[in-house]
């Protein structure tokens, strides 16, 4: 059995593995503040709901911003690397992983035998980001999953044209103070996040086999406003996870060496 754990800035992941590299079990946790103590902490709640005992892993590999606190680890490797082998096992024609976490956003080009080619990343801003989702959400007084519904449905997105959280925050709330539907700025800020994002893939939004990750995956409303910019994008079934899910396909692979 190999395990791989991706301890990110919002949540850890842990996904293990058989020889046949079939997924036994995954977990998701919030980080926390004390990483050390998350990775123990998710190593033995992915055992349990893999049914296995912590000593029949035989090899992990920890990835992620807290990679190092893994303990145990035969090797870290970087988040940008196991995105690409997960969503490739996943996915095997997957040419791009658009990574939308807490704290940064990815665009990674993949090549045919599954490795990261090169990559840009935004980790510089929170715009783009869950975090910027959370934000704007709060000043808006709807949780996530309100505020990801209202924007899905509404019939229009207001206008918002800032890149910079601090300006789009100034925006939305004077959105509101003029009275504009809350589903309208939702939705606007989706479009914003969408523009954003293809920006950052500098226009290759025609191409195909472009698989979507990361928490904000699950946002029913950014995932509407990707769609209408990128045709035939793809989202795994648990998008959280294909980081850990690479960093147990490479715990495989090391497991062997070491």
């Amino acid at each position: 059995m190999y395990l791989g754990i991706d301890i990110g800035s919002v949540s850890a992941n842990a996904v293990i593995v058989n020889k046949q590299k079939e997924i036994l079990g995954y977990s998701v946790l919030p980080s926390g503040y004390d990483h050390h103590k998350t990775a123990a902490e998710i190593m033995k709640d992915v055992c349990q709901k893999s049914k296995i005992e912590e000593k029949e892993i035989q090899a992990i590999v920890g990835t992620g911003y807290g990679r190092n606190n893994v303990v145990g680890a035969v090797k870290t490797v970087t988040e940008i690397t196991c995105h690409a082998v997960g969503v490739h096992h996943l996915f095997p024609d997957a040419k791009m992983v658009i990574d939308i976490g807490g704290q940064d956003s990815k665009i990674i080009w993949i090549s045919e035998d599954g490795f990261a080619e090169h990559f840009v990343m935004n980790d510089k801003c929170s715009a783009g980001t869950g975090r910027f989702l959370e934000v704007m959400a709060n000043i808006m007084k709807m949780d996530l999953r309100e505020f990801a519904w209202s924007g899905y449905r509404a019939q229009k997105a207001y206008p918002i044209s800032s890149t910079c959280t601090v300006f789009a925050e100034s925006e939305v709330i004077s959105a509101v103070s003029m009275g504009v539907p809350r589903a309208e700025i939702a939705a606007g800020i989706f479009e914003s996040i969408t523009k954003r994002i293809a920006a950052m893939i500098h226009g290759e939004i025609d191409m195909s086999g472009i698989i979507l990750t990361g928490g904000v995956a699950q946002n029913i409303g950014v995932v509407k406003y990707l769609k209408k910019r990128i045709a035939g994008i793809e989202i795994p079934e648990q998008p959280q996870i294909t980081g850990a899910l690479g960093a147990a396909l490479l715990a495989r692979e090391y497991g062997r060496i070491y």
